[in-house]
Formats: structure tokens, C-alpha cells, sequence
């Protein structure tokens, strides 16, 4: 009986997901304005290298939720398709089975009505292309070049802009899996918390928290590990990881897990021996202070750009330049040198128009920092938040940031 209930609880999962993803294919092809889309998925010579392994180009996986590589997507205001090359046995004794796209059991694990080989797209595209106009495909991709030799004459518009808009708002579901990635990414940084001491390597330290989030099923780290201490922590994307770091210093760490496709972000800072200087205590404050201002601004309407209207970058840059000096007696938002936020879900920058206000559904980064590198040290603090229908929600909360907190972990 527990086995019959637990399939149909996978079954109800499955069949869920891929209502999901045939709704967010109906809300793209209402956008088509007499158009059709095509998105190609990665291929294994695209995305199948010998050190990740294969990874589905991110736009199409929204769309289909499918993670076999070769596969194509063509839409339109009438119809949708997924087509899959042909099984190919000498190919599968290296990467594995491969579906059938001539299989009724593959047509229905996909959600797809219609489900073809390959070789007909060519056929299928003309017959769309016959009854609209445009052609919609993602700017900078290979299969963009595939169409233009395809349809030289056809108007080419960037699909990208379209997807963007539907994926900056985030379902339930997939506010669950951030929030396994967010699980186990705290996991990872308390690890990481443990391990550091001086004399220790800085690879040392991120190969702690890699075992933890691979520990947890995730499936890869959602962008390259930066584990900076001392001057290494004044280098905004540092990844040599390469250095020993001494009692006394700060140790930047800004490590997220991916985790069922979604990511993770979140920066620490901590002082290496326990305690933070009063200096590094100081400057620590203040980001901290930035980042408390910018939670607390934060909300639908306002943006995230540099120079956009209501823009939470501006709050942190002047909390920054405001509160603080340097050796020389200059105000600290010179040393505040990237932006304040981006958008987080299938990639860890996520698609997303920096100009467009924020709307209640969407996850983003909050990430000031102070980078001084005549004091070899960089204070960056990052926290993911969901924006809530009057504020926003801090999800990264759990994993401390107060710094007589960060210290009273570090004691134990």
C-alpha cells in the first residue's frame, strides 16, 4: 500500500510539473505577436564537457523542463512541438539512454502534445512560417544562426525579452526548489564556518563546502566558488582559491549551490581566529547597515538598476558614502564597486530587465560590500530576498550576519 501511495504522489508530482511548464508556454505564445519561436536545447558538444557534464541551455528547460540534450522547441499561436533526435546506440554506450521520440511514453512524460523526430522540424518551421511572419529565437545562441540560414529573409526578433519577463516572477514551486538550494548552501557556509583557521588553504575551505551541497544532492556548484581571505578578499570574482590564510584576516566567501536546476547565493564574511579587528568590525558594521537599508527599501515598484528610478542601488551607495572613511579621510562609496542586486532562480544571474520595478514573486540578491585594497580587505554581505505584495522576505536569514553573532559561532 505505502508503495502504490507513493507513486501516486510521484505520478501527481510529475503530471504537476509539467502543467507547469505547458503554462508558461501558453503565456509566451499569447506574447507572440504574429510570430514563431524556436529555441534550440544545448547540445553535448554545447553543454556536455567532461568536467560539468551535460547542463540544459536555461531558457528552454523553463519552457519544457527537459534535460536531454539535441532537443528543439518551436512555437506558435496555434501549436507547440518539442522535437527529439533519433536514439543513437553507439552514442548512449557513452552518455547513457536516450528517449524514443517516436514513443507514446515519451510524449506523455513530456506534456507535449506533439512530440516529433528531429528531422521534421525544417518541414514543421515552413508551415509555421507560412501562416505568421516573424521569427522569434534567442539572441547570441548557435541555433539563431541554424534559423537565419534557415529563413534569411524572414524579421529575426530576440525571444529572450519575452522569456525574461515570465521568468523574473517565481511559482510556489519553484520558490521551493531555491529554497532546497538555500538549505543546502547554508549547510555548506556552516561547514565552512567550522573548518577555516589559519594556516589552512583557501581550497581547503571551498572543498568543505562543496562536499556538503554534493552531499545533498545538488548538482553542481551554481557558479564558479569565491573563497578570498586577506588581499584575495578585495577581488570581487576571485577563483583561484589558492591562497593560505592567516589569523588576523577576513575570509570572503561567496559560495551557492544549484540544486533541481535552481540556485543559490550567499556571501559571508568572517574573521579568520574568531574575532574581528576593531577596523574589520567597523567596516562590517557599515555594509551590514547598507544592507539593512536596502532590505527594508525594498519593495514592489522599486528597481535595482544603477541609475534607474527608485533604484535600491542608490540607498546602498549612499549609506556607504555616508558612513565611514578610508586612510586618507575619503568617504567610502569609491570602494563600493559592483551592483547592488541581480535576479536569482534557474541561473544565478537570472534573466531579467534591471529597469523593470519589482514585483511581488520575484527573488533577488541583496550584496553590499567595501573592497579597500591598501587594508587587504573586502567586506561583502549577500542575502537573497523574495519580494513580498508590501516588502520583502529575507530567505538566507537563517545563516547569521550580525557580527557578534558570526563571532559567537566561530567560539564554538
Amino acid at each position: 500500500m505505502r508503495v502504490f501511495v507513493l507513486l501516486v504522489a510521484a505520478s501527481a508530482l510529475a503530471s504537476a510539473q509539467t502543467g507547469e511548464y505547458r503554462s508558461r508556454r501558453a503565456e509566451l505564445r499569447k506574447a507572440l505577436k504574429d510570430g514563431v519561436a524556436v529555441l534550440f536545447g544545448n547540445t553535448e558538444k554545447e553543454a556536455g564537457d567532461a568536467i560539468g557534464g551535460f547542463a540544459q541551455e536555461p531558457n528552454f528547460y523553463y519552457l519544457t523542463g527537459w534535460q536531454e540534450p539535441g532537443a528543439v522547441l518551436l512555437l506558435d499561436p496555434g501549436r507547440e512541438i518539442l522535437f527529439l533526435p533519433r536514439r543513437n546506440p553507439e552514442q548512449e554506450k557513452w552518455t547513457g539512454r536516450k528517449a524514443d521520440p517516436e514513443s507514446p511514453a515519451t510524449g506523455r512524460s513530456t506534456g507535449f502534445d506533439s512530440v516529433m523526430p528531429v528531422e521534421k522540424f525544417e518541414e514543421e518551421l515552413r508551415r509555421s512560417l507560412g501562416e505568421h511572419a516573424r521569427l522569434y529565437a534567442l539572441a547570441g545562441h548557435p541555433g539563431r544562426e541554424k534559423l537565419a540560414a534557415l529563413a534569411p529573409l524572414r524579421e529575426m526578433v530576440p525571444a529572450g525579452p519575452l522569456i525574461a519577463k515570465l521568468r523574473m516572477k517565481k511559482s510556489p514551486g519553484e520558490l521551493a526548489l531555491i529554497e532546497r538550494s538555500i538549505a543546502a548552501t547554508i549547510e555548506a557556509h556552516r561547514a565552512a564556518w567550522k573548518r577555516a583557521a589559519a594556516g589552512l588553504y583557501e581550497y581547503q575551505i571551498a572543498a568543505a563546502m562543496a562536499a556538503v551541497y554534493l552531499d545533498k544532492g545538488c548538482e553542481r556548484p551554481a557558479y564558479a566558488p569565491i573563497v578570498g581571505s586577506g588581499p584575495n578578499s578585495t577581488v570581487l570574482h576571485y577563483s583561484r582559491n589558492s591562497r593560505r590564510m592567516d589569523k588576523g584576516e577576513v575570509l570572503l566567501m561567496d559560495v551557492g549551490a544549484e540544486c533541481a536546476g535552481y540556485a543559490a547565493d550567499i556571501t559571508r564574511t568572517i574573521p579568520v581566529g574568531g574575532r574581528f579587528s576593531p577596523r574589520q568590525r567597523e567596516i562590517y558594521e557599515i555594509v551590514l547597515g547598507a544592507e539593512k537599508a536596502v532590505i527594508a527599501a525594498c519593495k514592489p515598484g522599486v528597481t535595482i538598476g544603477r541609475n534607474t528610478p527608485n533604484s535600491l542601488y542608490r540607498i546602498a551607495f549612499d549609506y556607504l558614502d555616508s558612513h565611514g572613511k578610508d586612510r586618507g579621510g575619503n568617504s567610502l562609496g569609491r570602494y563600493f564597486t559592483h551592483g547592488i542586486s541581480h535576479h536569482i532562480g534557474l541561473e544565478v544571474h537570472d534573466a531579467s530587465d534591471a529597469a523593470a520595478p519589482l514585483e511581488p514573486g520575484m527573488v533577488i540578491s541583496v550584496e553590499p560590500g567595501i573592497y579597500i585594497p591598501e587594508e587587504d580587505l573586502g567586506i561583502r554581505i549577500e542575502d537573497m530576498v523574495l519580494v513580498t505584495e508590501t516588502g520583502c522576505k529575507v530567505l538566507t536569514g537563517a545563516l547569521p550576519a550580525e557580527a557578534g553573532e558570526v563571532e559567537k559561532v566561530l567560539s564554538r
